[in-house]
């Protein structure tokens, strides 16, 4: 039977074609610590629940194409607040922040179209890409550097008559880093330069440490690239909610958005009841963010020391999000992994990371890298990590660091 070349094209998602040898693990009876995937264990807000529990409707029907009035209104709200004038009409709802992204790629390209983007990155966006018959254009950086980005005749040396668009996760997943505002501006110069966009993947906005010594700041607040900043943004991470799929993207600039309501009227709408929780969750107290964001970077903390502790490793600080991609003393991060899931064990409690070459558009870089999310409690990332230092110590493919 015929598949399409571009069904074919596409490739397992790097950070779950593993679980097969996690499975096989418990079912030997191993505890795994999952420090593989971002999956929040902090409790969505009690407001999603209120609100879903009274919505009650005499018929379910279609909703406006483009979004409930309530929820693009409180995400106005939210923007606004921040200094970042988006009004309602400025906003679209989607299926998560991932149909955001496909529904951008979808505007902007055409077969064979480039997109430049700052590597590793997160790995589904070579999946949205190879859907839109596009070509992800790394910016390489390096574990060295923190994955900050080379300089701007560095990044401008890579566009070319192709290039349609930048696409920035920040803060970044994978790597953690949270870029300045030099970088931004930076990026910002070059797009209204070469008259491209700006793909601003900003979910993990909330997800931000280190506030006092450096602030975060939002593609957003660019005034003079308004008009090409799209902002993609999502309730899945900032409200502890992933399964909730609601999303949005946001735009000064009525022609991008004329385009995009084609593809929000092809898929007709977005889930009524959810979208009357999301606009609840706009509601959830301050204190909220606050005291997750206080969590996070507790975790944060302890990932970082015990990183560290790890002989040979090439870390940095994470500055955002919630992950980190580390370089590692071994000889393939993936066959790693597998070891540790079949061969390696403390008191019948191992770990598994995502392999790092899954972040690259070439899949033979980063293959001494992995991708850590530390989504645990306190107590089991310690034990995660201490499992992870022996591991490494006792890997048959460890290489030894040389010494200074």
């Amino acid at each position: 039977m015929h598949y399409s070349d571009r069904i074919n094209a596409l490739k397992i998602s790097p950070i779950r074609r593993l679980i097969p040898y996690a499975d096989e693990a418990k079912a030997k009876g191993k505890k795994v610590y999952h420090l593989n995937i971002g999956q929040p264990d902090i409790k969505t807000p009690e407001e999603y629940f209120e609100a879903i529990k009274t919505f009650h409707p005499a018929t379910v029907a279609y909703q406006v194409s483009q979004g409930i009035p309530e929820l693009r209104d409180a995400i106005s709200g939210y923007y606004k607040a921040m200094g970042i004038p988006y009004e309602r009409e400025d906003i679209y709802i989607t299926c998560g922040g991932s149909e955001a992204l496909q529904f951008i790629l979808m505007i902007l390209c055409d077969p064979g179209d480039e997109i430049l983007v700052p590597e590793p990155f997160y790995a589904n966006y070579n999946t949205f890409a190879r859907l839109a018959l596009a070509n992800l254009r790394p910016i390489p950086t390096t574990a060295e550097t923190g994955f900050h980005l080379p300089s701007e005749k560095e990044v401008e040396s890579l566009i070319t008559s192709k290039t349609r668009a930048i696409w920035v996760s920040h803060p970044c997943n994978p790597t953690g880093t949270m870029y300045t505002p030099d970088e931004i501006e930076m990026l910002c110069r070059l797009a209204k330069k070469h008259d491209i966009f700006i793909i601003a993947d900003e979910v993990y906005r909330e997800f931000t440490y280190d506030r006092g010594s450096e602030r975060f700041m939002s593609f957003g607040e660019v005034e003079s690239a308004r008009d090409r900043v799209i902002m993609v943004d999502s309730v899945s991470k900032r409200f502890s909610a992933c399964g909730i799929r609601i999303g949005c993207l946001a735009i000064k600039n009525k022609e991008f958005l004329a385009q995009a309501m084609k593809l929000c009227q092809g898929r007709l709408s977005v889930s009524a009841v959810e979208q009357v929780g999301a606009a609840a969750l706009y509601k959830t107290p301050k204190s909220y963010l606050e005291e997750v964001n206080k969590e996070y970077k507790m975790r944060r903390d302890v990932l970082y020391k015990g990183l560290k502790a790890i002989e040979g490793t090439v870390c940095h600080e994470p500055k955002g999000a919630f992950y980190t991609m580390v370089k590692f003393p071994i000889d393939s991060s993936e066959k790693f992994i597998i070891w540790m899931l079949q061969n390696f064990d403390i008191n019948g409690e191992t770990t598994m990371a995502a392999p790092g070459n899954g972040f690259y558009a070439d899949p033979n870089k980063g293959l001494d890298e992995m991708r850590i999310a530390y989504v645990l409690k306190k107590e089991d990332l310690e034990k995660a990590l201490n499992i992870l230092k022996q591991a490494v110590e006792a890997y048959p493919g460890r290489i030894e660091p040389i010494k200074a």
